[in-house]
This record gives C-alpha cells, sequence and structure tokens, in this order.
C-alpha cells in the first residue's frame, strides 16, 4: 500500500491550513484510495478505509454534508415500515447499527428519543401494531446487541394525554410507546470525517471531481477543480469510490455512462415549530396514507414531517412548495387540539432520498437497500441505503476496494472505532458541574457543547479563556456560543457564512428570521479565521440574505416547477479567492 503505516493518531482539524496542505498532497501522492463525495456514506467510507490502513482523499464538490446528510429527518432507527413489508433483515441490520451509534460509536451526538404510536381501534389495531413493535425490540436484541433505549409499553388514552396533551382525545383510542434515537445529522457527518482525518485521510470540500483519469478501460484517478481558487489538478488513486448520492448517476456519465445501476431521488420536506406549539413531553408517529410523519422533540423545537414525493428538478437546492408545507400540516393537524398554521412554522428544509430504481414508480415503494457495484475497473459506486446504516454500507464499499487492491487489506473495525469526541464522553458528561464552574458558563451551555462537541469541548473552552468575548450568545442566535461559530471555520471545515449556518449549526431552521439577523456577527467572527476581505464579508453576507428571501419565496409557491424556478433565483456562493 502506498502512504506510510499509521503509528499514532495525527489531528482532526479541518481548517483552511489542513484543506490547503490536504489539496497539495492530492496533487503530489497516489491514494489507495479517493472518495468522491462528503456526505455520511462518504465520510463513512473514508473513515472504513483510514483505520484499515489505507491511503485515502476524499473531495466534494459543495460542503460536508450540504446534500441529502444534512437534510433527513435526524432519527437513528430501525425503520418500523419495513417490518410490514417482511423486510426484516434490513430493519435488524438498522437496529444493531442504533445500538452500536447510541453506546459506542458516538454516544455525544447520538441520543435516545420516545415517540407515541397513537391507536385508532381498540383492539385490532393494538394487536397487529403491538406485535410490530414487539418484534421492532425483539431485533434490537439479536446480533448480540443490546438495544440502548427503553422497551415499549401500552398506554391508555388517559395515560398517552398524560404525556401529549396537545392530542384530540376523538383522534385516538390509546397509544404505544416507543423509543428510537436521533443526530443532527449535518453535524455527524462532520464528525466522522473529523476521525478520518484523525486517522490519516487527507479531505478538501469545495472540490469538485470533474472527470477521470483512465489507464486504457482501468480508472486511476481524478480530475478536480478547487472551486475556491479555480485551480484544477489530478488526483491518482488505486480505486476510487462514488459515494455521491442523488448525484451517483452524473458521476458515473463522467466516467462513460450511467451503467446497470440507477438512483431516482424522493424528495422529502420537514417542517420546525417553537415547542410551545405543541404540548408534549414525548415525540408523535402517525401513520398516513404513504407512509409515517414524525413529530420529532428537537431542543427548543419540533421537527415534523416527512414527505415523500418524485423529484427530477434541481438537486443542489431542492425545494418545498406551498403544497408540501399543507401537506405536512394537514397530517398533524389531524390529532392536534390547537392546529398549527402557516404562521408557526419557523424554519423549513427540504431534502432528497436517494432511491434504487425498481418496477414501480411511486418513490415510497423504491428500494432503500443499499448496492456495491464495480461498473469499471478502479472504480467501484455505492449506492441507496438510509442513514442509520451508513457504516455498513461504508463497510462493503471498502470492502470492494480491497479486492481491487494488491495485497492483503485488514478487515473493518468501524464497530469499535469512537468519534472524535466520543471517548470517555459520560465521564466528561458527569463532570459537567466542575466545568462549568471552572469555565464560568451556566451549565446549561456546558451540556449544550458536550451534546454538540462531546470531549472536544475542550477546544471551545480554550478558546473562550484565550477570548472571553466569545463566551457570549451569538446575537439573534442565542441558543449558540459565538466560540461556536469561530470553531467552526477554524477546526470544522466551514468554508463559507452559509456553511456556518445551515450545518455546523441550524440557525437556518430554528430562528424566525432563519439566521438573516446573526449572519453579521456570524460573518465578523469568521472573518478573520478564513482571511476574508471585507468585501468578501460582504457578499458572504448579501448572497445568504437572497439565498433566504428565494427559499421564502419558493415556500409559497404552490408546485415544485414554480418552487424550484423561485429558489434558483438566489445566486451561488462567490468564492474566496474571487477577485
Amino acid at each position: 500500500m502506498t502512504g506510510s503505516p499509521v503509528t499514532g493518531l495525527g489531528s482532526s482539524r479541518l481548517g483552511p491550513a489542513e484543506r490547503a496542505a490536504a489539496l497539495d498532497r492530492m496533487a503530489a501522492e497516489e491514494f489507495d484510495v479517493v472518495v468522491v463525495g462528503a456526505g455520511i456514506v462518504g465520510a463513512g467510507a473514508a473513515l472504513d478505509a483510514a483505520t484499515r490502513g489505507l491511503s485515502v482523499a476524499v473531495v466534494e464538490a459543495r460542503d460536508f454534508a450540504s446534500g441529502t446528510s444534512s437534510r433527513s429527518s435526524k432519527l437513528v432507527h430501525g425503520g418500523l415500515r419495513y417490518l410490514e413489508q417482511y423486510n426484516f433483515d434490513l430493519v435488524r441490520e438498522a437496529l444493531t447499527e442504533r445500538g452500536l451509534l447510541l453506546q459506542r460509536i458516538a454516544p455525544h451526538l447520538v441520543r435516545p428519543v420516545p415517540f407515541l404510536l397513537p391507536t385508532t381501534h381498540r383492539v385490532w389495531e393494538r394487536g397487529y401494531l403491538g406485535a410490530g413493535v414487539a418484534l421492532y425490540d425483539a431485533l434490537a436484541f439479536q446480533m448480540g446487541s443490546t438495544r440502548g433505549v427503553p422497551h415499549h409499553r401500552h398506554l391508555t388514552r388517559r395515560g398517552a394525554l398524560k404525556l401529549a396533551p396537545s392530542l384530540r382525545k376523538d383522534s385516538f383510542t390509546g397509544a404505544i410507546q416507543l423509543w428510537d434515537a436521533q443526530v443532527d445529522d449535518a453535524r455527524y457527518v462532520m464528525m466522522a470525517l473529523r476521525t478520518a482525518a484523525e486517522y490519516g485521510a487527507q479531505i478538501a470540500s469545495r472540490t469538485q471531481c470533474t472527470g477521470f483519469l483512465r489507464e486504457g478501460e482501468r480508472v486511476t484517478g481524478l480530475r478536480v477543480r478547487d472551486l475556491e481558487s479555480g485551480v484544477t489538478s489530478e488526483v491518482r488513486a488505486k480505486q476510487v469510490v462514488n459515494a455521491t448520492g442523488v448525484w451517483t448517476d452524473d458521476i458515473q456519465q463522467l466516467v462513460g455512462g450511467r451503467g446497470r445501476i440507477h438512483v431516482k431521488a424522493s424528495k422529502g420536506i420537514h417542517l420546525v415549530v417553537p415547542k410551545d406549539r405543541i404540548h408534549s413531553a414525548t415525540g408523535i408517529l402517525l401513520r398516513t396514507e404513504k407512509s409515517v410523519l414524525f413529530v420529532i422533540p428537537w431542543g427548543r423545537h419540533w421537527i415534523i414531517g416527512t414527505t415523500d414525493t418524485a423529484w427530477d428538478l434541481d438537486k443542489v437546492h431542492p425545494a418545498a412548495s406551498r403544497a408540501d408545507i399543507d401537506y405536512v400540516l394537514e397530517h398533524v393537524n389531524a390529532v392536534l387540539t390547537t392546529p398549527l398554521t402557516h404562521e408557526d412554522v419557523e424554519g423549513v428544509y427540504a431534502g432528497l432520498r436517494p432511491l434504487l430504481t425498481g418496477e414501480s414508480e411511486e418513490t415510497s415503494k423504491l428500494s432503500r437497500e443499499h448496492v456495491v457495484a464495480h461498473p469499471v475497473p478502479g472504480l467501484v459506486l455505492v449506492a441507496g441505503g438510509k442513514y442509520t446504516t451508513y457504516r455498513v454500507m461504508a463497510k462493503d464499499a471498502i470492502d470492494a476496494v480491497a479486492h481491487g487492491l494488491d495485497g492483503r487489506v485488514a478487515e473493518s473495525c468501524t464497530d469499535r472505532v469512537a468519534l472524535v469526541g466520543g471517548e470517555g464522553f459520560q465521564a466528561m458528561w458527569n463532570a459537567r458541574h466542575r466545568l462549568a464552574a471552572r469555565s464560568k458558563l451556566h451549565v446549561a451551555r456546558i451540556e449544550h457543547l458536550l451534546r454538540r462537541y462531546g470531549t472536544l469541548v475542550d477546544d471551545l473552552l480554550a478558546l473562550v479563556a484565550e477570548r472571553p468575548d466569545l463566551a457570549k450568545p451569538l446575537a439573534g442566535a442565542e441558543d449558540y456560543l459565538r466560540a461556536e461559530i469561530v470553531y467552526a471555520a477554524s477546526h470544522e471545515g466551514a468554508r463559507h457564512l452559509n456553511d456556518v449556518l445551515a450545518r455546523r449549526t441550524r440557525i437556518s431552521i430554528e430562528t424566525w428570521d432563519r439566521g438573516v439577523g446573526a449572519a453579521q456577527e456570524a460573518a465578523d467572527l469568521v472573518a478573520p479565521v478564513l482571511g476574508w476581505s471585507k468585501k468578501q464579508r460582504d457578499r458572504e453576507i448579501e448572497y445568504y440574505r437572497k439565498r433566504i428571501e428565494a427559499e421564502r419565496e419558493s415556500q409559497t409557491q404552490d408546485d415544485d416547477q414554480t418552487a424550484d424556478a423561485r429558489r434558483r433565483g438566489a445566486p451561488d456562493i462567490v468564492p474566496t479567492a474571487a477577485p
């Protein structure tokens, strides 16, 4: 294998200097594997390969997790509805992964969340759903794993109303309470990439694959363009992994055709509303005519979704229409005593699921299982799947890479590797009151930081000790400290203001003005870290404001086509090296 063996852990930092160094190394070295795409599957593949001792590079055309992997339901779950399709293996696999993520891999990022599943018929439905949920719990015990979440329980209507007083009495007869888990999806991707970097992976966002290097039929690397500087270069590799989700077919076309595996995009939208709009101590799971609708606790908010409709328009900025929003409101209002209105909606986001195409044209019936293929020598494709099972997808992809490499490649070990910030998390959580006293931050702030950074909280506290002004909340988005904004640029790979407000934090969906009021101060904080001129800083703020304007405008349109047209009205990000 090329590259020196890992003799000790390196730095997990993904700042501007690390990106520049990674691009230099990509231009100068040959890697065992180059991963195209830095969503959850690409991040997982990079980590799997790096922890097997392979030399790894990762390129991403936009920001980390900027596609599907930042726009999910933010759940780590087995997929209860797949039991009705008798897809027991998929559910068992996902529940096994849920247990690993909760207890071993990312205890700082993944946490249990309760849901009420209301029933509307007294006998047959409770028996039917109860059997399904019991099987769900039983499958979580298989494969030698523990659940990591409490067991389900049956509730009377009165018992359910004690937990969720906002439910209409006449909308259900009883309920089952079950548990799954949740995660900040974009944050998890970034932490997985930082862990891969710690094991030697070279990672660069805003670096677009524009073509493939070939020796005869064999793929031997990539042509890439640094979208910040405009510089083009070649990255040589023994194996390339296409992990680009809904862009899978686009990348395949660069190598000469789509091949046998095709990916279809399905749009799912989510609404964010304030916590006080729904009086409940638990999440709610509602069955719809097509799938399920989740009401998910999210800090001081609820996330409500999702939809499932075919999408063949702009994949970079999928748009939520008024019809989408009406659909979600109609279904959740069917069970609420006080209906939600458009005025209650703080944030809206739309994401695209990468589904493997099948015989049916209904996206809700296309496959969520993943495939790995070798369409041409030197190129591995991984597609389909779901967020919860990303680690299995990544393992399978790198197993395929190993077949194409000379020499013995170690087995995957990512089921035993904690993400950065995870090792020792429980002990640090137990010491949170001491951390609060030492840092002079309120314990609630320390808890917030621990749930986002785990044991890397020491980095944030060191920043605050060095610059006490960073201990203040960000004006206009008081849930976040100013230190977190600086850290997003210095350590977490954020290149633009939108990266900070939409993915390193969730300010863009958690505030009524969608982050516009926080944009100026956030830009002022990251400008010195990223070397922005005043002109670039002003461009970043203007771009962000126009993006929000276009997004809001798109959400007032009646159909996908006009919503997409309005959303495309926002200008693209201006590269930092632009004159």
